[in-house]
């Protein structure tokens, strides 16, 4: 038999959980026809010799939105293996839009998403207004992987309610049945599902609440009572659970009503540490009771990067810092090395008053090369600073400067109460959890979380001193599971009939690299990227999209048009 891809002598994960195998894969079209021993010849032949293989990973919490309308890469998720993105989560989005709104979408996607405005302004195409017109944008452009998108609540709200809508009003009951005719219709159309915002932490860039904050249950229940009558679309939902008891109740009647699957945010929150326990005991007690309700996790902290070209910095408040704003990266960086500028800095440092978080360096930590994503007990900026004699603040922009002046600061919010991942870990090995949250596409001044897949493999399978996951385990995570917590049944398995979307994976240099600042977004808008090593070769539908990290022009990534079977 002649095949179009030969992946010969690798050790094969298949995504199942299964114990690793050594087989190869055969691909005919964009489809694996036999994984075994491969007899026959082919257009490419990969000899993946102590190499691992692997599905393409499937990313289900990304921004990509704006990239989508703009660019063919999807970076850099896709320099991490990630052969499938979803985005329209959390609410935001571009569709539905009235023309008169696209002011409020960008700044909410803005506020939210942490996305340049002038980015979006002059990239987003607005080529459509109801979302159906979306995705049939979206079908006519080609990628480096393949795309599907959720219709977001806010987007939604506002196409329907206008202003009041915004404002955050009670939907009329008309209002509600306009909402999810409009939901039913974009599944229909090939979107996976609805997303929606209940958290206080997502606001426009004019600082106003998202508009789905506070959203009545009733509102809820009417949009995923339209997707039950039609039997699809998936439920992805991020709150506060202020109130874990009433909120959780809340959702789990929208499941219950609507027989449409759930998957929401769980993380650690520095201010509660112990109230995800119950929310993932909550999870348990739903799925035990026949609802499908799955917890969207992270392989580490979730944070902010600090650094002098993101958008903070511990001195961003700082008056004498403020006097260097437009003068370019080289003259910046020149004034920050003078003494007597610096001292100046830093004197001020002492006396200003700046936003609470940007004077916690108790919470603050050197990132590194390569990058830390655990740091040890004692190694915060607050206790380094002690043990040198100096002030943090003089610490953290040492750090800063340190080469050209790259370098970051990690300051976890969440996941990192304790000091350590084991909170972490405890929701990943957890089975109504799936690992996702990356964010891909977003907060590109803040924080650069596409890189998770390579985490979640490095850190937990093998660097971690303690506490290791199976392999076989974290690649189920990363492919089957997401795969099928957004009804994509057709991908994230090595096995006969799946899509051929796969990676060769040179495990021992497998690594995340340090992020960095690069200006390519629409408008010279700046974004924080992470490239990785070790991945050999990623295919999408059996083209080979990246090899040893570089792109190979292969555009093979198409719309994913709702859910799909094997």
């Amino acid at each position: 038999m002649n095949y179009d891809l030969i992946i010969r002598g690798g050790t094969v994960i298949d995504g199942t959980g299964a114990p690793r195998r050594r087989a190869d894969v055969g691909v005919v079209d964009s489809t694996i026809a036999v994984v075994g021993t491969v007899v026959g010849k082919a257009t490419t032949e990969i000899d993946a010799s102590g190499l691992l293989v692997t599905p393409g990973f499937v990313d289900i919490h990304t921004h990509y939105d704006g990239q989508a309308s703009w660019a063919t890469d999807m970076s850099p998720s896709t320099w991490h293996g990630v052969t499938t993105v979803v985005m329209g989560n959390c609410g935001v989005g571009f569709a539905p839009v009235h023309d008169a709104d696209h002011q409020r979408l960008v700044e909410l996607m803005e506020g939210v998403e942490d996305i340049p405005g002038a980015a979006l302004h002059e990239g987003v195409s607005w080529k459509w207004r109801s979302f159906v017109e979306y995705l049939d944008e979206l079908d006519s452009r080609m990628f480096d992987c393949d795309v599907a998108a959720q219709v977001p609540h806010a987007a939604l709200r506002l196409y329907v309610m206008g202003e009041p809508g915004a404002l955050r009003e009670v939907a009329t009951e008309e209002q509600r049945c306009a909402m999810a005719d409009l939901a039913i219709e974009a599944v229909r159309a090939g979107a996976l599902g609805f997303s929606t915002s209940r958290t206080k932490n997502h606001r426009t860039s004019k600082g106003e609440y998202t508009y789905t904050l506070g959203a009545a249950s009733a509102e809820l229940t009417a949009i995923a009572d339209g997707l039950g009558s039609i039997g699809a679309g998936v439920l992805q939902i991020v709150s506060d659970f202020d109130d874990v008891e009433e909120e959780f109740a809340l959702l789990r009647d929208v499941v219950r009503s609507s027989g449409r699957p759930m998957s929401m945010t769980l993380l650690q929150d520095m201010r509660a540490p112990q109230r995800w326990e119950r929310l993932l005991q909550l999870i348990s007690e739903a799925n035990d009771a026949g609802l499908s309700i799955t917890g969207q996790t992270a392989p580490r902290p979730i944070g902010m990067l600090l650094g002098l070209d993101c958008t903070l910095n511990p001195f961003a408040d700082n008056a004498i810092y403020a006097t260097l704003e437009g003068l370019s990266e080289v003259a910046r960086l020149a004034t920050l090395r003078k003494p007597e500028f610096r001292q100046q800095l830093l004197d001020a440092a002492e006396h200003d008053r700046p936003r609470r978080l940007l004077k916690e360096f108790g919470r603050m930590y050197e990132l590194g090369e390569p990058p830390c994503y655990e740091p040890a007990p004692g190694t915060d900026l607050e206790a380094r600073s002690r043990a040198l004699g100096v002030s943090a603040s003089e610490l953290a922009l040492d750090i800063m400067l340190a080469g050209d002046g790259s370098g970051l600061i990690l300051f976890p919010f969440a996941n990192f109460a304790d000091g350590t991942l084991e909170a972490t870990r405890k929701m990943l090995v957890h089975p109504n959890t799936v690992v996702g949250l990356s964010d891909g596409g977003a907060h590109v001044g803040t924080i650069c979380d596409a890189s998770f897949p390579t985490t979640l493999l490095t850190h937990w399978g093998r660097d971690r001193d303690g506490g290791r996951i199976d392999l076989e385990y974290l690649v189920k995570l990363q492919t089957h599971d997401t795969a099928r917590v957004v009804g994509l049944g057709d991908r994230g398995v090595v096995a006969a009939g799946f899509r051929a979307d796969l990676n060769v994976i040179d495990f021992d240099r497998l690594a995340a690299c340090s992020p960095g600042v690069v200006r390519d977004l629409p408008a010279g808008g700046r974004r924080l990227v992470q490239r990785a090593t070790g991945y050999r070769h990623t295919f999408v539908g059996g083209t080979e999209t990246y090899r040893d990290g570089d792109s190979t022009g292969a555009r093979p990534g198409r719309l994913v048009r709702g859910a799909r079977s094997h």
